[in-house]
């Protein structure tokens, strides 16, 4: 994998086979609504426990694109928060944007999540939904916090009319 490329300029598209590729890395294009339609029909007692389910499963599947990333050369924290905001971007997952806190902890703003622009399209929102951007920045958590970090959303635009999404890195 070369992280100098682009992440689109590192996509290939095998349309014989019906696959997207980053190398060795498998994505998938799907509207964002589609899949957190899901979650809306769930109700309120399954979508907690189903966003929790897919926020770990992101983190563990995930945390696979970051050791890909790490070998590639992301292998500092400034270099990695980069390569992600980038990548993120491009694979449509919103403008992120990384700032440290005192204490050690990061916080991280994305503008224009899908996953809450998805769920929204569904009705009122009244818990934060962005658990597949919370799982990422997990699988990130101990290279630019250190062992032990975990993510958690702060602030849900859903929930809240609009904005950003806000979450914060500790340990």
């Amino acid at each position: 994998m070369d992280l100098a490329q682009t992440f689109h300029g590192r996509l290939t598209h095998d349309v014989a086979h019906g696959a997207l590729r980053d190398g060795t890395i498998r994505y998938l294009m799907m509207r964002p609504d589609v899949l957190m339609g899901l979650f809306a029909r769930l109700g309120p007692a399954l979508r907690p426990v189903a966003l929790e389910a897919l926020g770990a499963s992101v983190t563990a599947f995930g945390g696979r694109s970051v050791a890909a990333y790490w070998a590639a050369g992301a292998d500092d924290p400034e270099v990695m928060m980069d390569t992600i905001v980038t990548t993120s971007a491009a694979l449509g997952w919103g403008r992120w944007r990384f700032t440290p806190q005192p204490g050690g902890a990061v916080e991280v703003q994305v503008e224009n999540s899908p996953f809450a622009e998805g769920l929204a399209a569904s009705g009122p929102v009244d818990a934060p939904c962005c658990a597949p951007i919370a799982g990422m920045l997990t699988a990130i958590a101990p290279l630019v916090v250190g062992e032990g970090a975990v993510a958690h959303e702060i602030r849900c635009a859903a929930v809240h009319g609009g904005g950003a999404c806000r979450f914060v890195i500790t340990r």
